[in-house]
């Protein structure tokens, strides 16, 4: 098998479309590092597996020597992605961008390569965009295409209000990858309109379309639904060891190989084999337990992998400290010390900084053993061991 072969085989591996493949052949062929643009609008800032889909792809990529741009929407997510929506988002202000965005970039290096990786804003260049500028990139497209496109098609049949700036959402997102001069885009079933819209913005600013990889929406823990935190059918990256247990070993029998494709670095040859073996054994009992060794170690380290069995669905009573504690590094950026809840939510102890202030105010948060109390900040260097409630507990040293 060729190298062009091997390489087409593992893009395919558990993408939905390659939109067109034989482009995406010829950009290999030309035997330079392509840049692999992945957008992300920083709305929700705690990345769950379904995410992870998507980081997989981008790392595959980076695997057979490519660049990836890791763009961050700023500017797109005080619009809002009407993917999938059927009424308007609310936009989001530039300091919960900010927020949003840090925590997208401490969680996304557990998978991405930062060494290949060009964390990119979009503001950078909409910033400079002039209201004439603005008004011809409008002028590309027309309202009647724009109304073809599912959701919009939908609101507008159901006489549900659709906002002006909402049609401005896939121009600037197909303008980044003329910005960008991207030579291959990433992105969700659901963002398909959007990524073909960098083909045509990119085709009307004379450069070479780039090729759209569609990616399938997983599944969470119900086995119907795709995964989402609103549903509570997650698993969240920052989840501690013995829950990301408790719920990989919940995974509805027939999704895990689906699960195995999307989310295991493993070879399919092994996948295959692993599903003979369930199938001889009656069970995928043995598949699940090697899927969540590999997720846990992945999120966290090989010794939280082999401690999570045994504290999976256990909780730990408020001031216990339990042995084999994982153990977790904030960043401080340089910063002589962090507020309290900053760290908790940067350890993964919290989902955010609300859901932080709130376990303070309940008084569930345990610093080395003992109530938080009057604690509001932690100094760089300082290592403790923190609870966050009864399920959450790290030991976390600020660097």
């Amino acid at each position: 098998m060729s190298n062009l072969e091997e390489a087409l085989a593992l893009i395919r591996r558990g993408a939905e479309e390659i939109i067109p493949e034989e482009e995406l052949a010829e950009k290999l062929r030309e035997g330079r590092p392509l840049r692999i643009k992945a957008g992300f609008d920083p709305t929700a800032p705690d990345l769950h597996f379904g995410h992870t889909v998507l980081l997989n792809k981008l790392r595959q990529f980076q695997v057979l020597g490519h660049e990836v741009l890791f763009l961050i929407g700023d500017f797109t997510g005080m619009i809002g992605d009407p993917s999938g929506k059927s009424a308007t988002r609310p936009a989001l202000t530039r300091e919960e961008v900010a927020e949003n965005a840090q925590t997208y970039r401490d969680q996304v290096f557990r998978i991405l390569d930062p060494e290949k990786t060009r964390v990119v804003f979009n503001s950078d260049w909409m910033n400079d965009l002039s209201a004439a500028d603005m008004i011809r990139l409008a002028g590309q497209y027309t309202v009647a295409r724009m109304l073809e496109r599912d959701d919009f098609h939908k609101r507008y049949q159901a006489n549900q209000s659709i906002a002006i700036h909402e049609f401005l959402y896939p121009l600037v997102q197909g303008y980044d990858s003329v910005a960008l001069e991207a030579d291959v885009e990433l992105g969700g079933t659901d963002q398909k309109f959007n990524l073909l819209m960098g083909r045509t913005l990119q085709r009307h600013y004379g450069q070479a379309c780039q090729v759209c990889i569609t990616l399938p929406l997983l599944e969470g823990l119900d086995g119907e639904q795709k995964m989402s935190k609103s549903l509570g059918n997650y698993i969240g990256v920052n989840d501690s060891p013995g829950e990301m247990y408790r719920k990989i070993l919940s995974v509805p029998d027939h999704l895990l190989w689906r699960w195995f494709e999307l989310l295991s670095a493993r070879d399919m040859a092994e996948v295959e084999k692993l599903r003979r073996q369930a199938e001889e054994a009656g069970t995928p009992q043995q598949a699940k337990e090697l899927l969540a060794e590999e997720m846990i170690t992945r999120f966290h380290d090989a010794a939280a992998a082999e401690a999570a069995p045994r504290s999976a669905g256990n909780q730990i009573a408020l001031g216990e400290i339990p042995e084999n504690l994982p153990e977790v590094e904030v960043d401080t950026q340089g910063q002589s010390e962090l507020p309290l809840p900053t760290v908790l939510r940067l350890a993964g102890l919290a989902q955010n900084g609300k859901a932080a202030k709130d376990m303070l105010g309940r008084g569930v948060v345990y610093i080395d053993g003992a109530p938080a109390g009057s604690i509001q900040t932690l100094a760089a260097g300082e290592e403790r061991v923190i609870q966050a409630g009864k399920k959450k507990i790290a030991r976390v040293r600020l660097v």
